[in-house]
């Protein structure tokens, strides 16, 4: 099923509490919102974490990503008050301290951003979308996450998102999926962040059961059934990055950029209207293949200078400082664009494969998607190095393990491997990973509990109300 985002979108789903293991969840989330607030929760927002399972770092390159979401997800307790402020608490209390602030004066911290700032970061940009300013309620909201923090599988995203919907559903208004997501997208970059959409299409999108092929311009997710006998595995390298306070993310996007600009430039295009590769291919009519030769034939693999680039591109540095620099790319000197466009392309290409692949019901599909991961693990390590030395032995302990493919998943830099494993090698998997990574470095043998696990593709975000209302 394809779902085109710009045509008659469903709003967020609502259901009463299920009677599932969801509901005991819920049950305690109630319990420590009465002990902290004095009341009981109106509502329930939920937003799932994801897993991409291939199609790295190039969603803001313009291109179609596959992730799936997972049942890990961020769930927020709500209820609205007359007050002109938002009490925020979380049940991870040791971690997490309580927070509040006025509805009216929202200060997010974009050089050392802490968890509330996440949550501001939705709740500023509902309040902005909608034309709030002088009428949004206060909130009392607790917060409860099962997604790991600084992982890869886009708890800060899950937060954003949970905390736009709470915000939306307390002030009475409703809005159509793509419109949030899309404004999710927005609104994280209040943090400093300079992503693509991927998350947060995936996050309001997700059904349970399918992986989703979300394209962008327009917004648009299409049904991806994976192959039957397969499992998807989860194993945390308990390295954390957390991409909204360091440097390397946004300095990956900037490389793409300007990679963009320069091949446009080489091939007489308006270079200055350009500012993602994807477009370029589009406008010089090229295959995926054929935009990995231009790179090949237009750009040197020796990093670029700032000097250089401003040569290339006819400006002067002060207006590239200025002017093409984001506030945490000022200090960087050298930008290896022959690698990331060249990454850009080839895993662009992946994405489609991984898909034809899955339509096709080739019954050798696990393993032609087994090898697509690996190479796309592979690209992520050598061309866009967005990998670590700790990650990249998780992933070759997930293949030695049985893994039929094993990548990092994520922005990178620490955070996740996924891996594909035939489904009744799962256990056999998880031993094997638990003795050869965790059990080996006594830090992480202690986290294994949160740290590896099999899921299955998820629902999307969805407000739960009490049986009662």
């Amino acid at each position: 099923m394809t779902l085109n985002m710009a045509e008659n979108v469903p709003v967020v789903d609502f259901q009463h509490v299920p009677q599932t293991a969801a509901a005991d969840r819920l049950k305690k989330l109630t319990e420590n919102f009465e002990k902290r607030f004095g009341c009981k929760p109106e509502f329930f927002g939920r937003a799932p974490g994801r897993v991409n399972l291939i199609g790295e770092h190039i969603d803001y390159c313009g291109y179609s990503v596959l992730p799936m979401a997972i049942e890990q997800d961020v769930v927020i307790a709500a209820a609205a008050t007359k007050s002109q402020e938002v009490l925020l608490s979380n049940v991870k209390s040791d971690l997490y301290s309580d927070f509040e602030f006025p509805i009216n004066n929202v200060d997010i911290n974009k050089d050392h951003p802490r968890w509330q700032d996440y949550f501001q970061c939705g709740f500023l940009g509902m309040v902005e979308h909608l034309q709030l300013q002088s009428t949004a309620c206060g909130m009392r909201c607790m917060v409860d996450g099962s997604v790991p923090p600084s992982s890869g599988l886009s708890s800060s995203s899950a937060l954003v998102c949970c905390s736009a919907l709470v915000t939306m559903h307390a002030n009475g208004q409703s809005l159509p999926k793509d419109k949030l997501a899309d404004m999710c997208a927005r609104c994280e970059r209040y943090i400093g962040t300079q992503g693509g959409g991927m998350d947060q299409a995936i996050s309001f999108m997700a059904q349970k059961g399918t992986a989703k092929l979300i394209e962008f311009n327009p917004l648009k997710a299409t049904d991806v059934y994976l192959p039957d006998g397969i499992s998807f595995v989860i194993s945390n390298s308990c390295v954390e990055m957390n991409k909204a306070a360091t440097s390397e993310f946004n300095t990956r996007v900037l490389e793409c950029r300007i990679a963009t600009q320069i091949l446009a430039k080489k091939k007489d295009l308006q270079w200055a209207n350009f500012q993602r590769l994807g477009d370029v291919q589009k406008a010089l009519n090229l295959s995926l293949p054929q935009a990995v030769e231009l790179v090949q034939k237009l750009l040197h693999k020796e990093p670029y200078t700032r000097s250089e680039i401003c040569q290339i591109l006819e400006m002067k540095e002060e207006d590239f400082v200025n002017n093409v620099l984001s506030a945490r790319t000022t200090h960087v000197q050298s930008f290896k664009l022959f690698q990331r466009a060249t990454h850009v392309f080839s895993e662009a290409g992946r994405v489609l494969s991984f898909k034809h692949i899955c339509d096709e019901a080739d019954p050798s599909a696990p393993q032609k998607l087994g090898a697509l991961m690996n190479e796309s693990h592979t690209s992520c390590r050598d061309m866009y190095e967005c990998s670590c030395t700790d990650l990249d032995n998780l992933v070759n302990i997930c293949l030695e393990s049985g893994a039929l493919g094993s990548r990092l998943t994520g922005a990178g830099w620490g955070g996740c491997a996924v891996s594909m494993v035939p489904t009744n090698e799962v256990m056999k998997f998880l031993v094997k990973v638990k003795e050869n990574f965790y059990d080996k470095i006594p830090s992480k043998a202690a986290l294994v509990g949160t740290s590896l696990f099999a899921t299955q593709p998820g629902s999307g975000a969805m407000i739960y109300l009490p049986s009662s209302s």
